[in-house]
């Protein structure tokens, strides 16, 4: 397989991520931050409403965001390596890839605050600096991190779960209630409470990396191994490896995500009636999603037609610009300081706002790199973090 092609499915593999992410957070983008993604949905919710509830929480959510993450490591895997070989020391390398994360870093923190409360950006750029060390390192000693973090990340789980478990649906109004106004303000108020509104809810954010991080950084890893060990740089050579991901993922991961699917509309259906055991897999969910996603990257490994390649690899070449631009249309079409289409939407419309958006990101990305060797806001980055670098890898 061409070294082009090898990278065309890496690149197809952000492309899938950035539009499955797109599907959850355009739930986020309309009801805030609430713990109730999917809102207080009718008792008599068309059908179509709840089907669309339902597969988004099972295929989607928790699924795309590791991917994303995976394909972080892979490429921090890929980029040290070049410069590395540009510049001749590992020195040099981390400088310049700390200079690539403190950009990175300082764009999340714009986009939270004042675009989009749910950045992700800001937290990869964390995840970025704690591993940045392990740039060159020896195999043992990267899976030697691994499996502490796995470690870490089993305990930070029952840390959090613990407390779910005395929860009673009863005494969850007042949230409900929280999760109503906070809609209401995103997709009706004006630009004054909707900016202290994302303030809030980014703030919180930030706080919840705390608990995200240490589950960043072992997805981080995991790309950078499969990256120094060949699996998604010489996919065919491990065929084996990728079947048998393929069959655990989704052997085991579908049945446990369609649960989840369940338990995520009955909770929007009836809120009040939810139970420990809901809100206990809830918890649980950012084991169940990765599961499942890792089916969704050995698909793709396996995939021997180059179709979907061609359509999503521009895409995943463009992810930060796509990203940021999801962002943008969000608050621009979906809440009140633009055109409030959030607050009349129903379920089903909101799943159709997501595949106009797609098709056009679709779009602009073969246009715009057919027209230019990156994206626009690839090539801000890029610019930034080689400024002062007389020579370029």
């Amino acid at each position: 397989m061409a070294p082009a092609a090898r990278l065309e499915r890496i690149d197809t593999l952000r492309g899938i991520a950035v539009f499955g992410i797109l599907l959850v957070n355009v739930w986020a983008m309309v009801h805030g931050a609430s713990s109730y993604r999917y809102g207080v949905q009718a008792a008599a919710a068309p059908l179509f409403d709840q089907l669309v509830i339902l597969l988004t929480a099972a295929f989607a959510e928790a699924k795309f965001y590791p991917i994303f993450s995976f394909l972080f490591g892979a490429g921090f895997a890929l980029q040290t390596r070049s410069l590395w070989r540009a510049l001749g020391d590992w020195a040099g390398a981390k400088a310049l890839y700390r200079r690539r994360l403190g950009w990175l870093l300082g764009c999340g923190l714009a986009h939270g605050f004042l675009v989009w409360f749910g950045d992700i950006l800001a937290a990869y750029a964390v995840t970025g600096f704690l591993v940045l060390g392990l740039a060159g390192s020896r195999l043992r000693t990267v899976r030697t991190c691994l499996r502490w973090l796995l470690v870490g990340n089993l305990g930070l789980l029952f840390i959090v779960l613990l407390p779910t478990l005395g929860l009673d649906g009863a005494d969850l109004r007042a949230e409900i209630n929280l999760a109503l106004a906070d809609m209401a303000t995103y997709t009706t108020g004006g630009w004054p409470e909707a900016f202290a509104l994302r303030a809030r809810d980014y703030a919180v954010s930030l706080f919840g990396m705390l608990f995200i991080v240490p589950e960043l950084a072992l997805l981080f890893l995991l790309g950078v191994m499969a990256v120094r060990l060949g699996y998604l740089t010489r996919p065919a050579r491990h065929r084996a490896f990728w079947r048998k991901v393929q069959r655990i993922g989704l052997g085991v991961g579908l049945p446990v995500n369609l649960l989840w699917g369940f338990v995520a509309l009955g909770d929007a259906r009836a809120p009040q009636a939810a139970g420990a055991a809901g809100w206990a897999m809830a918890v649980a969910l950012p084991w169940f999603g990765p599961l499942l996603a890792a089916g969704y990257v050995a698909t793709v490994m396996l995939a021997r037609r180059a179709g979907l390649a061609r359509w999503l690899a521009p895409v995943g070449r463009m992810a930060l610009s796509n990203y940021l631009m999801q962002s943008v249309l969000g608050v621009a079409l979906l809440q009140g300081v633009g055109l409030g289409l959030g607050a009349r939407l129903p379920y089903a419309g909101l799943f159709m706002y997501c595949l106009c958006v797609m098709a056009l990101q679709a779009g602009w990305s073969h246009w715009w790199l057919a027209r230019h060797a990156q994206g626009p806001v690839e090539a801000l980055w890029r610019r930034h973090t080689m400024a002062g670098i007389g020579r370029r890898p």
